[in-house]
């Protein structure tokens, strides 16, 4: 689910980029800002960081005695993507083994749909992988699947999420465009 969500923050400006007041001194705190929101990826709380929306407030900034660097304590409103148990998403599938498929979906690059959890569908192994069911309808490698959300796991070394999802209920299972 895509939240909205305002979020403080400490940005720290090198000495080096402070190179005055007013619209120029705002452009560096942005621009590390950005760069620090790039390299965070994902909180336990808050899901994974999609975008910076909108800069709320910069508060004074404080100068580090050690490097002359200057933090600035800001708030700014920004886009989240969270999984949550009970959620329908739609997934690309990356891989296809006899336990199940592997998706990934938007920024989340570990789902898992165990075989016992896609309802008719069965295993039909070969050089090219796939799961059918009696209808024909196919699952196989760059296919998209809408799904159900069973379970999430946070990887807190890895800043990341695993969800372990189903294709058991209505209108989950393959996503055939008009093309196919």
């Amino acid at each position: 689910m895509y939240l909205k969500v305002e979020l403080p923050w400490n940005v720290v400006v090198p000495a080096e980029q402070l190179h005055g007041e007013g619209l120029l001194l705002q452009r560096a705190i942005i621009l590390r800002l950005l760069e620090d929101f790039s390299d965070r990826k994902a909180t336990l709380d808050y899901g994974y960081f999609v975008a910076p929306t909108a800069l709320k407030r910069i508060g004074d900034g404080k100068v580090r005695q050690d490097s002359g660097d200057v933090l600035f304590p800001v708030n700014f409103n920004c886009i989240t993507f969270k999984p949550f148990k009970g959620e329908i998403l739609c997934g690309v599938v990356n891989k296809v083994l006899k336990q199940g498929i592997f998706l990934s979906c938007g920024p989340i690059e570990k789902v898992f749909l165990a075989a016992i959890k896609m309802g008719d569908y069965h295993h039909f192994p070969g050089e090219n992988p796939v799961f059918q069911n009696d209808k024909d309808s196919k699952i196989e490698k760059d296919v998209k699947v809408r799904f159900m959300v069973l379970g999430t796991k946070w990887i807190e070394t890895d800043r990341e999420f695993q969800i372990l999802g189903s294709l058991e209920g209505d209108y989950l299972g393959p996503i055939y465009s008009g093309e196919n």
